[in-house]
């Protein structure tokens, strides 16, 4: 998936992007709108609306994910977040439930190698 020139995509073109590719998927499986739409236990107007790039439910979503065999991928496509064990120390080994707001000036960046301060 490629980026727009002005920078990420937007809700809309990611959404176009993704519906695109239902439908390429879907058609270079050899698949019917009608058999995936039951498949997915969804509506066959559902289906074409997703398709066609219009908004449709989260659950929509999924369920013709996991009907076209992705569903093992998406998660991968969302990084993984484990507490490092410095974190869980710090926190008393209580893991973060909800976030805190910025303090202007304040770097919420993770520290990586190579970050380090000349001494």
């Amino acid at each position: 998936m490629t980026h727009s020139v002005d920078g990420p995509y937007t809700a809309r073109q990611l959404q176009a992007e993704i519906s695109k590719r239902f439908a390429q998927l879907r058609l270079a499986r050899n698949i019917t709108q009608q058999t995936l739409a039951r498949e997915a236990g969804i509506g066959l107007r559902t289906l074409r609306r997703l398709e066609a790039g219009q908004p449709t439910s989260f659950d929509t979503f999924l369920r013709v994910v996991i009907s076209l065999n992705l569903g093992d991928d998406l998660p991968t496509a969302i990084p993984s977040y484990d507490i490092r064990p410095i974190e869980r120390v710090e926190n008393r080994g209580r893991e973060r439930r909800r976030a805190r707001p910025k303090v202007q000036g304040q770097q919420n960046q993770p520290w990586a190698w190579g970050d380090e301060t000349p001494d």
